[in-house]
């Protein structure tokens, strides 16, 4: 008898440590995306979740949960387990909801692990066919001589397109007008008629204006050229270092992840990046990727939550 006792015993103490050995993922993961469907939020995390799930051979299953800047989203991850079974997709939203929502459901900083970044894509600063102003110099030297009579378009206050222009008034030291619009196409409109005067436009909606010859690209807003638009310089390298602004995308966990699963899931988010197949994607959608560890994530986060509080502040936005 107590031979078959010691037996079940060792049985069940060899059953329970390969059950902890068993490689993550052993199930579906659940990918919460704080933006609706056809957005490139959406598109750029069904890219991602098709190939982890392909070289887990598992299903991360994208579940579109959009609404209040994507703080729906973000809040039911927090209230997730931690075991790396439910992840948040989003944009550069997740930095600059501390600084427009007074009463946020959760702590940005303290709520959630940050696992990877993953793109990043520049907006574009056009101006209409007919305009005068043909380079950021000119654009400074009439604001400057017409100030806050030059009007830029946004897809509406508090957006990317909005805080870009916001960021770049302050870099440059002028004042323009800000117009807020439903959306870039309403934008696109009114700056294509002379309306307006300039948007910073998001490169995957601009880039078929440009190519037409219905707007004209002065620059683009990150540090690095566009490989969409090679011969657009930086905000940068025009003269107004302090300007650069991306709308990124990245994911992360609930707080108190395992650091073991949290390594794992960067290195293979970064190999789906390195893929020649996925940067091909990326490209058409104006992005690169963006490769960074769990640690210098974090700090990135925590730079731009930074960042856009300022810029919201000087804008003089008021919280929700």
């Amino acid at each position: 008898m107590r031979n078959i006792v010691r037996f079940i015993a060792v049985v069940l103490l060899f059953a329970t440590g390969c059950a902890f050995a068993q490689k993550y993922p052993d199930r579906p993961v659940r990918m919460l995306i704080g933006f609706t469907p056809g957005t490139a939020t959406d598109i750029i995390a069904r890219v991602l979740g098709q190939k982890l799930g392909d070289g887990w051979g598992q299903n991360v299953v994208a579940e579109n949960r959009p609404g209040a800047g994507s703080t729906i989203a973000a809040g039911i991850v927090t209230k997730a387990a931690p075991d790396g079974y439910t992840l948040l997709f989003n944009s550069s939203a997740q930095a600059v909801n501390p600084a427009l929502f007074a009463n946020l459901p959760y702590d940005t900083l303290r709520d959630f692990t940050a696992i990877a970044p993953v793109a990043e894509q520049p907006n574009v600063l056009v101006v209409g066919p007919n305009s005068t102003i043909k380079t950021v110099a000119e654009l400074i030297a009439t604001a400057k001589a017409k100030p806050g009579q030059l009007n830029f378009g946004s897809a509406g206050t508090g957006t990317g397109t909005h805080l870009n222009l916001e960021k770049f008034k302050l870099a440059a030291g002028i004042s323009l007008t800000h117009i807020p619009y439903k959306g870039t196409p309403e934008v696109a409109t009114d700056l294509i008629g002379g309306r307006i005067d300039g948007y910073f436009a998001p490169i995957a909606a601009a880039l078929s204006f440009v190519q037409g010859g219905k707007l004209r690209a002065i620059a683009v807003s990150t540090l690095k050229r566009s490989n969409q638009l090679p011969n657009v310089p930086t905000t940068t390298e025009a003269g107004v270092p302090g300007s650069d602004f991306a709308l990124w995308f990245g994911v992360w966990g609930p707080a108190k992840m395992p650091a073991k699963i949290v390594d794992q899931l960067s290195k293979d988010i970064g190999r789906v990046l390195a893929t020649t197949e996925v940067r091909e994607q990326l490209a058409k959608l104006g992005s690169e990727a963006l490769v960074m560890t769990p640690a210098g994530f974090d700090t990135f986060v925590r730079k731009e939550i930074d960042d856009y509080s300022r810029v919201v502040k000087a804008a003089g936005i008021k919280p929700q």
